[in-house]
């Protein structure tokens, strides 16, 4: 079997964020991870990285916020959209002020 693409969407917000994200189903799984997705997901910030979800051979499931990179724990797809769409709600509430 190859990596099939089964999402790939890039949204504008407005107020100059936007997110990319694209999950892959890979005949197994990466060095790091327990389960056969390859994903990438972001919000970007006038043309920033703000928050990062992914999954990199060898480094396993973490996520970046800002500078600062931690351990991400994966049990679905469904939960890592759900847990990417708090991540964003969180910037967004702790930049209201600034925008």
């Amino acid at each position: 079997m190859k990596a099939v693409l089964i999402f790939r969407q890039r949204v504008d917000l407005g107020d100059g964020l936007m997110t990319e994200i694209v999950i892959w189903q890979v005949p197994r799984s990466l060095p790091g991870s327990d389960h056969t997705y390859k994903y990438r997901m972001a919000l970007i910030d006038a043309g920033v990285c703000v928050l990062r979800y992914d999954n990199e051979a060898g480094k396993g499931d973490h996520r970046h916020i800002d500078d600062r990179e931690e351990p991400y724990r994966f049990l679905t797809i469904e939960q890592l959209l759900d847990d990417f769409e708090a991540s964003i709600k969180r910037y967004r509430d702790g930049h209201a002020d600034h925008r």
